[in-house]
């Protein structure tokens, strides 16, 4: 298996030293896992590599023969402004650093410093570089309004504006290297978006994936970074870790809000510094994994009551996919229904199964708190019992049912917060008010007075007297 280039543009390494060049390659190499480097010990080729080659970052030396770093960088902030310059000075002084920043230099760095102060600064600006480049393809994408991969979603049945928008942030974000933050609540499919960033990352390596809600601390390191022969007692033989699996794949950390302090610390460290320790080893291990994480948490309510790291959560967030619940998006209702009515009923060993035409309209009046996971329960259920002929609603109503005064409840709450009469200048009669709210039940239930009935928590019959009642006033 081929290993995959990093980063996606080269970073040209300019030094009339070539030992030095040889050693800095090597050392961002086994250090950050820098791969796509090009050397150059001749200061007059610079340009001609810049005008041939995809280069976003250079690291150039101040003092050379021919064409020195300051000349050079004048010439890249002239003609190349978008390239990052990182200066390396064999000699440290303040004016000339300054002078450097002001011809356009990103950072400026002595040759005697410690190495790994330059390489955190080459992988801060690739970092930097990255953002930019996924932002200018956000706006791309949201502009034109298009998906390029619409296969990588197939797994996921929507008909949802916002769900579209979130695909396109997806696309535009899959190749970054930098961690993805999948939020929203329970059973709203967070593992098929993380699959789904998979099959578009270009990552060579699996997905590997693991709930760790519910680990202590020492099982997840374990469990994520391995352990050697003998590091405690019952490890017979050394075990590879997650990290390890996922090598230049995706590791998927679903639940990450119910870590503890102690395993946050511990995942800080790998996402920050891309290194881990097996445990029982005192050498770090350098992590080819990329980091999709999941919670149906509220984290900075979490940050506050002191439950959540806020600097592993600044860490994480970079790329953050919000999953809107299924209340609000209940366009999809029907083509979910549809979806795994067939699919349950082929999987059961059933025939093709009819769906009365008021089952759809019955669902999108149901805030389904469970989200997808609860709809496809519900089918499933439906579905086992089901004999022939026509589906039967019964299930899916006695399943609603259970909800309904708790949601009446809620409903109630939420107007007594906020009246909606409050603002009138004059109140509406009640035979009008009433009206109007049957008017909009029936138009919400699709005409269905059974639904519109339920939605107000009245009975059917109730519905009619007040309609018939309206027809001989009219």
């Amino acid at each position: 298996m081929s290993e995959k280039i990093y980063p996606n543009f080269g970073i040209l390494l300019v030094d009339d030293e070539t030992a030095w060049l040889d050693s800095l390659s090597l050392a961002l190499e086994r250090t950050a896992g820098i791969t796509n480097t090009l050397l150059c010990s001749d200061s007059r080729q610079v340009m001609k590599i810049l005008a041939e080659t995809k280069v976003g970052l250079v690291i150039l030396d101040l003092t050379m023969p021919h064409l020195s770093g300051q000349a050079i960088l004048k010439m890249i902030s002239e003609q190349y402004p978008e390239i990052i310059v990182i200066v390396i000075s064999g000699i440290n002084q303040i004016e000339t650093a300054v002078n450097c920043i002001k011809l356009g230099a990103f950072e400026y760095f002595v040759k005697t410093d410690d190495i790994d102060r330059l390489i955190t600064g080459i992988t801060h600006a690739i970092r930097i570089i990255d953002i930019q480049a996924e932002n200018l393809e956000i706006r791309d994408r949201l502009l034109s309004d298009s998906l390029e991969h619409p296969e990588a979603f197939s797994g996921i049945i929507t008909a949802n504006k916002t769900m579209r928008s979130v695909f396109q942030y997806i696309e535009s974000i899959a190749s970054s290297m930098q961690p993805i933050l999948i939020t929203g609540e329970s059973g709203v499919g967070k593992e098929l978006i993380a699959r789904a960033v998979h099959r578009l990352s270009g990552c060579i390596g699996p997905m590997v994936s693991i709930n760790v809600a519910g680990l202590d601390d020492s099982i997840f390191a374990d469990t994520l970074f391995g352990h050697l022969k003998g590091a405690y007692t019952g490890a017979d033989t050394s075990r590879n870790g997650l990290v390890e699996e996922a090598s230049q794949g995706i590791l998927f950390l679903d639940e990450i809000g119910d870590l503890s302090i102690q395993s946050q610390v511990k995942l800080l460290r790998i996402l920050s510094d891309g290194e881990y320790f097996p445990i029982g080893s005192d050498k770090p291990k350098r992590s080819r994994a990329r980091f999709v994480l999941a919670t149906n948490q509220d984290l900075p309510s979490k940050i506050a009551a002191g439950q959540f790291r806020k600097d592993l959560y600044y860490r994480i967030q970079i790329h953050n996919v919000h999953i809107p619940p299924l209340r609000k998006r209940k366009e999809d209702i029907g083509p979910l229904l549809e979806y795994f009515l067939d699919k349950t009923a082929d999987d059961l060993g059933k025939k093709t199964i009819t769906a009365p035409k008021e089952l759809a309209s019955l669902l999108e009046t149901y805030s389904f708190p469970g989200n997808v996971r609860e709809l496809i329960s519900m089918i499933f259920d439906a579905v086992t019992r089901h004999k022939s002929g026509v589906l039967s609603m019964d299930s899916f109503i006695a399943a609603i049912g259970k909800q309904d005064a708790s949601s009446m409840t809620g409903a109630c709450t939420e107007y007594e917060n906020e009246n909606i009469f409050s603002g009138l200048n004059a109140l509406p009669t009640t035979e009008c008010a009433t009206k109007m709210l049957i008017d909009e039940a029936l138009q919400r239930a699709k005409g269905n007075q059974s639904l519109a009935a339920r939605m107000l928590g009245v009975s059917q019959s109730a519905i009619n007297k007040r309609l018939k009642r309206a027809d001989k006033s009219e």
